[in-house]
C-alpha cells in the first residue's frame, strides 16, 4: 500500500444517529488513517428530492456542495444498509443527484453493505454504481451480514472473518486509487 495518503468520501446510507454503518466507516477511517484521510459526507439528509427540471434550472447549492465533494476526492467508501430490501431513499436520491454529470466517472469506490441481510441492496448499489461509471477493485464490494454484533461501537470488527473482508476491500480500492489495479 502506498505512503501518500489518499482523501476519501465517505457516504454513510444510513440517517439513523449512531448507526452501525457510520460506526464501520469511522472504523475503516481510524483502522486506515496511515493511508488515507477519511471525510464523512454529512448532508446526506440536507439534499433535496431529486427533481430533473430543478437540476436542469438551478441546482440547489447543497447539491453542488456534494457534487464538488465527489469530484475533490481520490476515492469513494460508501457503507449502506438495506432498507425494505433496496436502498435507502436518501442514498438512492443523493446518487441521483449526480446522474446529469460525469463526477463519479471513473471515481475509485469501495462498497460495503452492512445489514440484518442485505443481498437486494448489494445488488442494488453495485449495480447504480458500475452504471454510473465508477472503478473498483477486486473485491470492490462487500457485503456483511447481521451486521449488528460483529463490530464494536467503535466500528472496529470483532472477529477476524470481517476485519479480513475489510482489509481486502481496502487493499483492492487502494490500488485503483494508486491506478495500479
Amino acid at each position: 500500500m502506498s505512503s501518500n495518503r489518499k482523501k476519501v468520501l465517505a457516504i454513510c446510507g444510513s440517517t439513523r444517529k449512531n448507526s452501525t454503518n457510520e460506526a464501520i466507516l469511522n472504523g475503516i477511517a481510524q483502522t486506515y488513517k496511515e493511508l488515507m484521510e477519511v471525510t464523512l459526507f454529512t448532508g446526506l439528509v440536507q439534499l433535496p428530492h431529486f427533481i430533473p427540471d430543478t437540476d436542469e434550472e438551478a441546482t440547489p447549492a447543497s447539491v453542488r456542495e456534494f457534487r464538488n465533494q465527489i469530484e475533490k476526492a481520490d476515492g469513494i467508501i460508501i457503507c449502506t444498509p438495506e432498507y425494505v430490501f433496496s436502498l435507502p431513499g436518501s442514498l438512492k436520491n443523493a446518487i441521483e443527484w449526480t446522474v446529469s454529470t460525469t463526477v463519479f466517472l471513473n471515481k475509485p469506490a469501495a462498497l460495503i453493505v452492512a445489514s440484518g441481510i442485505g443481498d437486494k441492496a448489494y445488488e442494488s448499489l453495485v449495480l447504480i454504481m458500475k452504471t454510473v461509471g465508477v472503478r473498483m477493485g477486486d473485491p470492490g464490494a462487500i457485503l456483511i451480514k447481521g451486521t449488528r454484533n460483529k463490530f464494536d461501537s467503535e466500528g472496529i470488527p470483532i472477529n477476524s472473518t470481517e476485519k479480513e473482508q475489510i482489509d481486502k476491500l481496502v487493499k483492492a480500492f487502494d490500488a485503483v486509487m494508486e491506478g495500479t489495479d
